[in-house]
């Protein structure tokens, strides 16, 4: 399928069910012939459940980065939603692009043992399903590319400035993450060890994180590790305590919240003006 971008791309994810379609600037290579075949491309298409290469788009059509890349599950669904940004004579916005189904979250959710309904209404947690496309809001602390919607990347990137213009540094430590990565998160803990009942406590079941929506952080700050407590003692978070409202951006789980979920100072979210924000974490 010869396919000729006409737009940039190097802001823009593109988002399916079960693969992602990646501006290939921000991807790393991971051998020579990626290397070769990336410097000349426009977008990859990245699996999602483990994060391989498929394919890439150049001028003259898609090459192929991995065997059987054409057989993956959710293939045609990804070229159909790369047929249509190509042959747009608009950008795409992506705050505009819509939600993705929520189709297969049951099946990861039955992995882990747990009914959908019941944890539901344990929780008070709402399903919350990923946005079509994201848009590119800068970089984590870990030099990743930290995708948000629109709306939340500009808000985040305001307030970020006006963070630095006080003499306080924010840090993004991670920010758009999809059902399969949270299910992810959850296969890693119990091969160390943990249970489920102990990783629902600190992780949302897959399907009700707040960072599954594109408009949540996890915010740090130089010298402070990552997701901890100890983040409510910074001058980072004084900051953010007294100014993030301004920026629509609000803690999402505070102490004793009624949804079982830790204390975490470091995770924020962002709500659009007129609108209440939901606690998913």
């Amino acid at each position: 399928m010869p396919v000729r971008p006409t737009l940039p791309v190097a802001n823009t994810l593109l988002n399916t069910d079960h693969i992602e379609l990646w501006p290939a600037s921000l991807l790393r290579a991971r051998s020579n012939h990626d290397a070769r075949v990336l410097a000349r491309a426009s977008r990859v298409l990245r699996r999602k459940d483990d994060g391989r290469y498929l394919a890439a788009v150049v001028p003259e059509g898609l090459v192929g980065l991995l065997p059987g890349w054409s057989r993956s599950h959710g293939i045609d669904e990804a070229l159909d939603r790369l047929e249509d940004a190509e042959t747009r004579t608009a950008p795409i916005d992506a705050d505009l692009a819509g939600t993705l189904p929520l189709r297969g979250l049951r099946r990861r959710l039955n992995v882990l043992g747990l009914d959908a309904d019941d944890y539901a209404r344990h929780t008070g947690l709402e399903l919350v399903a990923e946005p079509a496309a994201l848009t590119l809001a800068g970089f984590d602390r870990y030099r990743r590319a930290l995708w948000l919607t629109d709306a939340a990347g500009r808000a985040w990137q305001a307030m970020h400035a006006a963070a630095a213009a006080a003499h306080i540094t924010l840090d993004a430590v991670s920010g758009y993450r999809s059902h399969a990565y949270q299910l992810g998160i959850f296969e890693r803990k119990l091969a160390r060890g943990q249970t489920v009942e102990q990783i629902l406590t600190v992780n949302a079941a897959p399907g009700y994180s707040e960072h599954h929506g594109g408009n949540a952080l996890d915010i740090g700050t130089p010298g402070e590790p990552p997701a901890e407590e100890s983040f409510e003692t910074t001058r980072a978070f004084a900051w953010l305590t007294g100014n993030a409202g301004r920026f629509d951006f609000h803690m999402s789980y505070p102490r004793d919240n009624p949804h079982g979920i830790v204390y975490e100072p470091w995770h924020w979210r962002h709500a659009a003006p007129g609108t209440t924000p939901i606690r998913h974490s």
